[in-house]
């Protein structure tokens, strides 16, 4: 995605060198309606909950701390004056009084806020106005919405999924005989709403997470758990390489150049080997839609999804809702193979075909 008066790279993922958004504007799953993100069938269940934050494996470096200046910019946009008061020199310090201060008058949300930044050292602030050019979504004005009031179930949701992957993490870790390489946190937290419009729910870049308030996508908080998991995905394939190549096309792009040759964009064609039900309305399967960017990034932040969601489930004792992702082409079980092997220390608990 280009910022018209502000260029940056998005992640499709959001990633660094991306440059379209991860979620997209016109999408609704398979045989669903455009305003879901997940199947009606799929089950709904609470959040695992999530022990003291296990130390980061020394081998796998964590994402840079938010800084107070940075958390300046993304409490009050525009209006730095307004965190004069908190001039602490401890930066830790200073976030949370920058924190209490851009939510001050709303009790909940500030102890979620608040919570959340002593946890994982996130920040939960707001986007900068901004017209976003998304591709095949055309041109979409973008506004700053703090996640208060009739909003504050977003936050609620966003802070629920940071424990939950904290706990699936955890437990994926306990299991790994190699490092799991796949960062979560911190987040810069960037809410807004799109005017007029219900896409794009998320996009991310640099460590940072766009959340769109009326985000189609975001309708409980499973949706928002699984397209999180594929935003942050785009962060960490950005940074698994140097360069501007990003770890998806170096690795999954054979497998995903050959299925878009053999299916073209013909959703029944394309159907076995997309990893999560979403699809582009008008167009195909989100991991294979045109003018999006390459679209085996997207590819790439779908299969990190659907291990989430079925490795989740065995990790909770549930039943898969559909055959497990590897049984399917033999391309799925490759793929499959390649993301768990680089980025999950090659834990893979999903029963075998």
């Amino acid at each position: 995605m280009i910022r018209l008066a502000k260029p940056r790279f998005v992640a499709p993922l959001l990633l660094a060198a991306c440059s379209t958004p991860a979620v997209p504007s016109e999408q609704a799953p398979a045989s669903a309606s455009a305003s879901a993100a997940v199947p009606a069938s799929a089950p709904v269940s609470a959040p695992v909950s999530a022990p003291a934050p296990a130390p980061a494996l020394a081998s796998v470096p964590a994402p840079p701390a938010i800084s107070a200046d940075e958390a300046v910019t993304l409490l009050f946009p525009g209006e730095a004056s307004a965190a004069a008061a908190c001039a602490d020199t401890d930066p830790r310090a200073r976030i949370r009084c920058l924190l209490g201060k851009r939510y001050e008058g709303h009790a909940s949300a500030r102890a979620t806020v608040l919570s959340l930044h002593e946890k994982t050292g996130s920040v939960v602030g707001v986007e900068e106005p901004y017209v976003m050019e998304g591709g095949f979504r055309g041109s979409i004005r973008i506004v700053p919405e703090l996640p208060v009031g009739r909003h504050e179930k977003h936050l609620g949701w966003v802070a629920d999924a940071s424990a939950d992957f904290d706990a699936f993490f955890d437990a994926v870790a306990a299991r790994a005989k190699a490092g799991v390489h796949y960062r979560h946190r911190p987040i810069a937290w960037k809410f807004f709403r799109s005017v007029g419009r219900t896409t794009p729910s998320a996009y991310a870049s640099g460590w940072s997470i766009g959340y769109n308030v009326s985000g189609s996508l975001h309708g409980s908080a499973e949706a928002v758990r699984e397209t999180l998991f594929h935003e942050i995905f785009h962060l960490n394939d950005a940074a698994r390489l140097s360069g501007p190549e990003q770890w998806s096309r170096k690795k999954l792009g054979s497998i995903h150049d050959a299925i878009l040759q053999k299916c073209s964009t013909k959703a029944s064609c394309l159907a076995p080997y997309a990893p999560m039900p979403t699809m582009v309305r008008g167009g195909t399967y989100y991991a294979f839609q045109p003018n999006n960017g390459d679209a085996v990034n997207e590819y790439g932040a779908d299969l990190a999804a659907r291990y989430y969601r079925e490795t989740r489930a065995v990790l909770r004792g549930e039943k898969l809702t559909k055959p497990a992702f590897k049984c399917g082409p033999e391309e799925n079980g490759r793929a499959w193979k390649i993301l768990v092997d680089e980025f999950f220390g090659g834990v893979d608990i999903v029963p075998e075909c």
